[in-house]
């Protein structure tokens, strides 16, 4: 079945070996998705404004890891087939990350998680072909979809990354 929406894993999101990210793609293929990623003519890393991602404790979106159809699989998004199966090997029974804690909010393996597992300017460009001018603009739009798809439209989780993020825009 095909799937509606390409959206970067903002668990920040989980590959072949922790910090080991992918050399950029060159002769990959393109996929025929659309992004969940809004595009602009902005540049919002190179403006002395715009908003400035940062993680926002107790979220988690980015750890459920198999948001249904409307989201790309792990065969659509990686090309290395290790990089496949251990981002499966992570998917738990209820879809979220088994190193997730839903109860404190945490990832058991942080500071060890794999690279696609960090949102960083890097992991972005890698896999997603988002340059690191554009690397904030796009990391928050992408939260902001992922947030919306786990938690919903009018969440807690939401309305304190929208907080979170308006604090951090510099001017």
């Amino acid at each position: 079945m095909p799937h509606a929406a390409l959206a970067p894993t903002c668990f920040t999101t989980i590959r072949l070996a922790a910090g080991n990210p992918p050399t950029k793609r060159t002769n990959a293929k393109k996929s025929k998705k659309t992004t969940k990623i809004r595009k602009s003519g902005g540049d919002a890393s190179s403006l002395s404004f715009g908003p400035r991602w940062q993680c926002v404790q107790g979220c988690g979106a980015c750890c459920k890891l198999d948001k249904g159809p409307s989201f790309a699989t792990p065969e659509e998004i990686f090309e290395n087939p290790s990089d496949i199966e251990l981002y499966r090997s992570l998917v738990g029974a209820d879809g979220w990350c088994i190193h997730y804690d839903k109860s404190s909010r945490t990832c058991s393996i942080y500071s060890d998680r794999p690279y696609f597992c960090r949102v960083e300017p890097e992991i972005f460009e890698a896999l997603y072909g988002i340059n690191k001018k554009r690397f904030d603009m796009e990391a928050c739009s992408c939260c902001r979809d992922t947030i919306r798809d786990v938690y919903g439209s009018k969440s807690k989780e939401l309305d304190n990354f929208n907080h979170v993020i308006r604090s951090t825009t510099s001017s």
